[in-house]
């Protein structure tokens, strides 16, 4: 593997360089303020700054009344649809859902059973991966953070692709569609070279089985038996349907939009919202609740004392546990207020498998339903707010892909399968909108004249 060349040798020069970047790119926080600038583009009582329109999703966290922002239960709208409705209408029937909402979101209207069945097909027919992709592609150079790895191999794609450039409507959605069914092989495969040549395992690679939905695809590739349950494939069903979708402003939606607003490439358009997705106040945010879970679980030694769990939150509020950080990961949401829709949806469902499963994920997912009350007690004291802050998806998102049998390295890409189908939906929809998205933004700094490079003061001096 290549490596960089060392800088030891320079090392003092480049610190000053450093040095000089955090000297000069740091902006002070009060200038936000005098320039009447929304910072992170959100406005003084937390909510997002309106700047687009979108059809695809709504998220509701609160009412505004008279100005001003008031808790509530929230609401997650695929098409104007409740998620909660959606999960009900397709686990009444003991049925997976997850491509019921891709062809939702991407066609604005819930599927018959013919036009399901049919699209059903359509993805199986494209789960394939071009001629020596595997080997040429996947296999070569591997990574160890496979978020990279598919930004990569998502870009290659392009050089697949006859007509790569061409944004008319029909050929993007073919692209989407495309991606969209062949996205579960590339992660699975992914994460096999990354075992295979980084962890020193054996390599395992399972050919794609036709007719299966994308849980079980999922599930067959990455499992080295590629047996599953039933329960299991029905859970990270509703993880994929939990995590599809989640508005135009969430940070990988907003990056799609503002890269497709460009023309650029629908391979360029998603590995920008993968690179976002990867950071750890988005998609990665998961990996860090698990952490925390797994720091809790080997310094309460019974996980039914309350007592204990209780000053291990304390703990963490007051910056003496974990990562000292103050923060209570998993707790509390940009947008949701009282109660965040997908957290209840995952915790009910995560119920009825590890309370099969038995020991120990049952005691831990008691743990869990028990830390988000306390907790929520806690900051709710200790940040002096009026409501109690309620679990987010990821509180619980990490649990279950443990539970399921998934590394702490495919949390990410697993939550990126997902909402491949957002992402694509606010493609097609951003490219019927010829604008290009372009902020404003102040600049500040003095008028300085050209200095000739004998005259020129070095950096620090």
């Amino acid at each position: 593997m290549r490596n960089y060349p060392s800088i030891t040798a320079n090392e003092a020069y480049f610190r000053r360089l450093v040095n000089t970047i955090e000297e000069t790119a740091t902006i002070p926080s009060e200038l936000y303020e005098q320039y009447d600038i929304k910072r992170g583009l959100r406005n003084a009582n937390g909510s997002g700054v309106l700047v687009g329109i979108t059809h695809i999703a709504s998220v509701v966290g609160y009412k505004q009344e008279d100005g001003k922002k008031i808790p509530a239960h929230g609401e997650l709208l695929y098409r104007g649809i409740p998620l909660r409705s959606i999960v009900s209408g397709f686990q009444s029937q003991s049925r997976l859902g997850f491509e019921e909402v891709v062809f939702l979101l991407m066609f604005g209207e819930l599927p018959t059973p013919k036009e399901l069945l049919d699209f059903h097909i359509l993805l199986d027919s494209m789960r394939d991966l071009p001629l020596q992709y595997k080997e040429d592609v996947i296999l070569k150079i591997p990574s160890r953070d496979i978020m990279n790895k598919l930004q990569r191999n998502i870009l290659c794609l392009y050089s697949y692709d006859d007509n790569p450039d061409d944004t008319d409507m029909r050929n993007v959605l073919l692209q989407s569609l495309q991606i969209i069914s062949k996205f579960p092989l590339i992660v699975a495969y992914c994460f096999q070279a990354k075992r295979h040549y980084l962890d020193k395992k054996s390599l395992v690679l399972h050919q794609p089985i036709g007719g299966l939905s994308t849980s079980e695809t999922l599930l067959s590739l990455i499992r080295e038996d590629s047996y599953y349950t039933k329960e299991e494939a029905e859970l990270l069903d509703l993880l994929l349907v939990v995590h599809a979708e989640h508005g135009g402003g969430n940070n990988s939606a907003f990056a799609t939009h503002v890269v497709s607003s460009s023309g650029t490439d629908t391979y360029s358009a998603i590995a920008t919202a993968l690179g976002s997705l990867k950071g750890p106040k988005h998609g990665g945010a998961a990996l860090k609740v698990f952490a925390m879970f797994q720091d809790a679980f080997n310094r309460i030694r019974d996980l039914n004392d309350e007592g204990a769990t209780r000053d291990y939150i304390r703990r963490l509020i007051n910056k003496e546990a974990y990562d000292r950080s103050g923060l209570v990961y998993g707790l509390g949401h940009a947008v949701y207020t009282l109660s965040d829709p997908r957290a209840i949806l995952l915790k009910e469902k995560a119920k009825e498998l590890a309370y099969q499963k038995g020991s120990p994920y049952k005691e831990r997912l008691d743990f869990l339903i028990r830390f988000e009350e306390l907790a929520g007690e806690e900051l709710k004291a200790a940040l002096n707010t009026e409501y109690t802050l309620g679990a987010n998806v990821d509180f619980y998102s990490g649990f279950v892909y443990d539970m399921l049998g998934f590394p702490k390295e495919l949390f990410t890409p697993l939550f990126a399968t997902s909402r491949m189908a957002g992402w694509c939906a606010h493609r097609l929809e951003q490219l019927t909108d010829s604008r290009i998205i372009r902020p404003g933004y102040v600049t500040i700094g003095e008028r300085r004249e050209y200095i000739q490079p004998e005259k020129r003061r070095g950096l620090g001096s």
